[in-house]
Order: structure tokens, then sequence, then C-alpha cells
């Protein structure tokens, strides 16, 4: 964490970008930590500080799992941070939760996926991405080309249809894909359908989350069905490989026991070979003892070719135990499709099943077309009923349309107020950078003023230093040794003073001290050239007079430049309190912009969790109505149904009682009375 941190602020002093303090808090932590994670989540980063992230991750070896979650990227930024990511070898799990990405962000997320070798996990949770079809079709062939990830989550990330169609496409070409999360889109029955088409030629998935996208309960029952069977293929896969390994791990020891066994062999032969040629080169003398030898050697090579023979029936057992094994491999096969044939068996028993229960089914509707005479009472509490829910289908439209009405209020009081606080954030940074520009200007003008006096100044006191040197020339005509020392330290005294008016403060006090403690030794060396020339006293007692007015005048000299450099001190302090004033002033400044920029984040979040609750609302609100209008279609279509069945019953009715009377002698009797 340290290294990443040190290549950090190397990457921003080579960009010109200030580092950001939250992500150096961060990394701090982190170091304290000492982890193999990135944890950024909730940190707003900027576009500088995600080229120079981009930077750092891409020949970053130490990070596992980089956590980039909440932290409000912009399209530039996610795609710098991603094409930075591409090229790394060692990140395996990416959280991007709630950044907002839309196209560039699918577009950048397809490439990574495509170029990527080492991620393993991805979480796109609350985003866009399937908001733009083009940019997710560009997404979804990345995943197509990609061989590495495992784990994908998606939810809430507005995929439509068309999206579950495009995602249906890249998984048919997928194949390392296992953990699938898509809850909470808008995939509707024909993304449903679709994704069943790619899961029956896929056989990776092993879970799939398809809760909250409008799928009717039998599409998710089938694609619950494909991933169950794709897990249990796999399960069986594993024990099919552990078995064929255990299996090969026994043919193996079964090779190395018949060779050792070969080896022992050829070592008894060649020893009994060696032996023999010690035999026959014994003299002639034990050839009959030679003979029985031979003999008993004959036997020991019977018994040994009765070994041989032995070891060939091992062999034989060997073999036999191979070909065992092999049928139990071709039984393991018959049994796989003993179990497909069960399952299609189970099929058709499911399809009989159906059968059976649709013959229920007709049953049922016979006897409920015997029990009409007792719907039609009912018929006139649906229709009653029927008016009551679109009464309150049509309350409910009313209840959305002033929803609607409201959060679209919201909406715009909302943005009345960003854009009003925008106003007075940058209205307030106009004023304070021209209070601190004519603040500079004004404190550079006044330096320039004081820098001018104290020139003034320093000119007038060399024309005075000029006189005394002069006049130190004509009263030391006689001590030549003298002046010059005294000239060599008046050089010395202008070298020191214009270094003071260049250097800093202290050094002009350290300096002082040093032309002090010099004039403190000529004094000394005055008076013992006073005391080794007391010939001369009285010759130059006059010209000793002259020194002590001329020591007096630099003394007086002394203190004024005293007087001067304390002057100067003190300007010089004033002027940084009014600097550090200046500096604190801006920087409350700076705390009160990020104050408002925090608002403003907040509001935009509000705004997006307004937003997100809105879409929510109306899509519950729109499968209500949907669901409702289906009951109702569905109640009208039995309403005529059973209409058109009374209908035809009174007709039947009609006209058996015509055939009956007909055919009865009250007809006979009925007719000629017409």
């Amino acid at each position: 964490m340290e290294d990443f941190r040190r290549t950090y602020l190397r990457l921003c002093k080579e960009a010109g970008v200030e580092p950001q303090e939250s992500v150096m808090v961060q990394l701090q932590e982190g170091r304290a930590a000492q982890g193999s994670k990135l944890d950024l989540s909730g940190q707003s980063l900027s576009v500088d500080t995600c080229s120079v992230l981009a930077r750092a991750l891409q020949k970053d070896t130490m990070f596992t799992e980089v956590s980039l979650s909440d932290c409000m990227l912009s399209e530039e930024g996610a795609k710098s941070l991603l094409s930075g990511l591409s090229t790394n070898t060692t990140v395996k799990v990416l959280d991007l939760k709630g950044n907002n990405l839309r196209s560039t962000g699918a577009e950048v997320l397809g490439k990574l996926l495509a170029h990527n070798k080492t991620l393993c996990r991805l979480v796109l949770e609350w985003n866009a991405l399937g908001v733009w079809d083009e940019a997710f079709s560009l997404f979804c062939s990345g995943l197509a080309s990609n061989s590495v990830l495992t784990q994908l989550d998606l939810r809430n990330n507005q995929i439509n249809h068309q999206g579950a169609s495009e995602l249906a496409l890249a998984l048919k070409r997928n194949s390392t894909l296992k953990v699938l999360d898509l809850r909470w889109n808008n995939i509707g029955l024909l993304g449903g359908r679709s994704l069943l088409e790619a899961l029956q030629k896929n056989k990776s998935i092993m879970q799939l989350e398809m809760a909250g996208n409008n799928i009717p309960s039998d599409t998710l029952k089938a694609l619950e069905l494909t991933t169950g069977h794709n897990s249990d293929i796999h399960s069986s896969m594993r024990e099919s490989r552990s078995r064929t390994q255990v299996l090969s791990k026994e043919i193996q020891t079964l090779k190395e026991e018949k060779g050792r066994q070969f080896l022992n062999l050829m070592e008894t032969i060649d020893k009994q070979r060696e032996e023999m040629g010690h035999s026959s080169r014994s003299t002639s003398v034990q050839i009959g003892q030679l003979q029985e030898a031979l003999n008993e050697r004959k036997s020991t090579v019977n018994s040994l070719t009765a070994k041989l023979q032995m070891t060939e029936a091992a062999l034989t057992l060997s073999e036999q135990k191979n070909h065992n094994l092999q049928e139990l491999l071709s039984r393991v096969k018959a049994e796989r499709e003993e179990q497909r044939d069960r399952q299609s068996r189970e099929r058709k028993k499911e399809q009989e099943e159906s059968a059976l229960r649709e013959g229920k089914l007709h049953r049922e509707i016979q006897n409920l077309t015997e029990t009409n005479s007792q719907l039609r009472s009912k018929v006139e509490e649906m229709e009653h009923r029927c008016k009551s829910q679109q009464q309150q289908i049509f309350e409910l439209k009313q209840e959305r349309t002033n929803s609607t009405a409201e959060l679209k209020l919201r909406l715009v009081q909302a943005e009345e107020r960003l854009e009003t606080e925008k106003r007075r954030s940058k209205q307030a940074l106009e004023d304070m950078d021209s209070l601190r520009q004519k603040e500079v200007e004004h404190a550079n003008r006044h330096l320039e003023e004081s820098e001018r006096a104290l020139q003034d100044r320093i000119f007038k006191l060399e024309g005075q230093r000029i006189q005394l040197e002069e006049e130190l020339s004509k009263a030391k005509a006689a001590c030549v040794t003298e002046r010059a020392q005294a000239e060599e330290e008046l050089g010395r005294v202008r070298a020191q003073v214009r270094l003071e008016e260049q250097e800093h403060v202290s050094t002009v006090e350290e300096k002082l001290r040093a032309v002090r403690s010099s004039l403190q030794e000529v004094q000394l060396h005055c008076s013992q050239q006073k005391h080794t020339i007391s010939e001369l006293q009285a010759r130059n007692s006059q010209q000793s007079i002259e020194m002590d007015g001329l020591r007096r005048r630099i003394e007086e000299l002394q203190q004024e430049l005293s007087g001067k450099e304390q002057e100067k001190v003190a300007e010089v302090s004033r002027v940084r309190v009014e600097l550090q004033e200046q500096i604190g002033h801006l920087q409350a400044e700076r705390t009160a912009q990020g104050g408002l920029k925090e608002k403003i984040n907040a509001l935009e979040r509000e705004m997006k969790v307004l937003t997100s609750n809105h879409r929510e609302a109306l899509r519950d609100k729109e499968s209500e109505m949907s669901s409702l209008l289906e009951k109702l279609r569905l109640k009208q279509a039995e309403i005529q149904r059973i209409r058109d069945d009374e209908a035809q019953r009174a007709s039947y009715l009609q006209s058996a009682i015509l055939t009956y009377v007909q055919g009865s002698p009250l007809g006979h009797y009925s007719s000629p009375k017409k």
C-alpha cells in the first residue's frame, strides 16, 4: 500500500495535479491495514484523480480487489479508469456499484471484458447500462468474447427485453460465466424467453437471479430448471472426473507393481547366470557334483518358469482388471444414458399427467355448464364489481396523474434551487478572487515602496560610509596596516549588508553578531598596538582622538542599521501576518465551497433516489393496471361465454319444448282450434 501511495503521489506531480485529500486518507488507512484490497467506496473522484489512478493501476501487482462503489464517476473518469484496468494482470474482483454508468461506461466495460484476462467477479449494481441499446450491445459482445469472468451482477440497470436478447446472444457464446444476477430490471416476457433459449444452449451458468423483472412464473420455473440441470451436470462431471482420476491412479500403481516384479525376476535370472558361469570354471573332478547341481538348478529354472507363468497370469489378471475398469466406465456411461432416458420418461409422464389434467378440466367444464343456472344470479354481482373496479381504476389514474404532477413540481423546484445555489457559489468565488487579487496587488505595492525606501536609506548609508573612509584615510596616514584591516572589515560589512537584504531575517541577526565581534577584535588589536607604541603616544594622541570620534560614528551607524533591520523585520512579520490572514480567509472559502459541493452532491443523490422511486412506483402502478385490465378482460370473456351458453340453452329448451308440444296429443287438439 505504501508503494502504491508513493506511485500515486509521483504520478500526480508528473501530471501537475494536486492529490485528492480523501484518496490520500483512504490510502493511509489501507497502509495501516496492510491488505490486498483497494477500497475507495463513497469517494467523489474527479477526472484528474481517475486518470492518475488509471496510470497507477496499469502496472500494479499488489491489489486483487478494487472497490469503487458510490464514487459518482463521470463518463470521462470511468473511461480512463476502466481503460487503465484493462491491462491490469492481478485484479480479480471489481465493484462499480452506484456510479450511474451509461453509454460510454458500457462501451469501455465491453472493451475491458474483451482484453482483461484475470477479472473473475464484476459488480455493476445500481447503474444505467441498459438505457442505450447500442452501447449495451457492445458490452454484451465483450462479455461474449471473455473467457475468465465467473460472476456478474447487473441488478437495477434498466435492462429491457432488447438488452435481454443481446445478453442471451452473448451467453450462447460464453462458456465460463457461472453466476448471473439480473434482479430488478425490466426484462419482461420476451426477454425471459430469449434468456431461456440461451440457457438451453449454455451449460455453464449454475445460478441465475431474475426477481422483479415482470416475468411470468412458468418462464421463471423453466429458467430455474435449466440452471438446476446445469448444476447437476457439473456435479456429475466432477464425480466422473474424480472417479477417472482414482481409476487412473489404481492402474498406474498396478503397472508399477508389475514393473517391480519383472525387474526382480530379471535380477534373479542374472544372478543364476553368474552362478552358472562360476560353476563351469570349476575342475573336471567336480563334474558329477556339477551335474547334480545342474539338475538342482534345472529344478530351480522350472520353478522360475512356473513363477514366470504366475507373473503372466498376474498380468492377465491385471488386464482383466483394466477390462473391468473399462466396463465400469461403459456402465457409468450407460447409467448416464439411463438417467437421460429417465428424464425423458419423466417428461412423458408429465405430459400424460397434463393430458389427464386436461381431461379433468374438461369434466370440470361440463360440471360448470351444469351449474350455469346458479351463476346467473352472480352475473349481476360481477357486473357491479366490474363497475366498482372501473371506478377504482379511474381513481388510481387520477392519483397517478396527481403524483406525477407533484413529482414534476418537486423536480422543477430542486433544479431551480440547484441553479440558484450554483449561481451564488460562482458569484461568491468571483468576488473572493477579485478581493484576493486586490489584496495581493496592495501587498505588492507596499512591498515595492518599502524596498525603495530601504534602497534609498542604503545609498545614504553608503555615502556616509564613503565619507568616513576618506576621513579614516586622512587620519590613518601613519598606521597603514590598521587602515587596510579597517577597509577589509568595512568591505566585509558591506557584503554582509547586501546579503542580509536577500537572505532571511535570522541570517541578518547572525551577521550583525559577526560584525560586532570583528569590531571588538579590531578594538583589542588597536589597544595592543597602543601599548606597543608607547613612544608614539604623544604624536598619535590627536589621531587617537579622531579614531575615537570615528568609532563613535561607526557605533551610531550600527545603531541606525539595527533600527532599520528591526523596522524591516517588523514589516516582514506584518506582511506574513497579512498573508496568513489571507490564507485563512481562502481556506474558509475553500471549506465553504466544499460544503456547497457536498450539498450539491446530496441534492443530486436525492434527485436520483426520487427519480428511481418514481420510476418504480410508475412501474408498479402500470403492472397493477395491466393485471386489473387483464382480469377485467377475462371476466368479461367469462360473462360473454356464460351469456352465449345461456342463450344456446334457452334456444335448445325452446326447440325441445316445441318438438315435445308438437309430438304430444295436445298439439293435435290445438291445431284444429287454430
